[in-house]
């Protein structure tokens, strides 16, 4: 039977790029799940940050909020206060791993 000869190598050489492509996108989803929670997490204190700041006038909460979002390695999208309520949304990543959360506080 030298017709069979090499033939495990072939499949160790499949079995190993199948396993490398559920590794790659294992790696994807966790980067992409990751993108989200630091995100969400931006949102939610920068809009904390606002609330806690609403007296303060001439877009002080705003500013307040787009600091504690960069500080959070995100970015502030939209900013809005009125009243007591703070309502923020924040972006973070790149790419295709782009997430954007919005949070409200007050």
């Amino acid at each position: 039977m030298t017709g069979d000869r090499g033939s495990a190598s072939v499949w160790v050489v499949c079995a190993i790029v199948g396993l490398c492509v559920v590794f790659g996108a294992v790696l994807a989803m966790s980067q992409a799940v990751v993108t989200r929670h630091r995100a969400a997490s931006a949102a939610d204190l920068a809009a904390l940050a606002a609330a806690d700041h609403w007296t303060d006038a001439g877009g002080e909460a705003c500013a307040m909020a787009d600091r504690v979002a960069r500080a959070q390695g995100s970015s502030l999208v939209r900013c809005a206060v009125e009243g007591e309520i703070s309502d923020v949304t924040a972006t973070a990543g790149r790419g295709p791993f782009t997430a954007e959360v919005r949070a409200r506080a007050g």
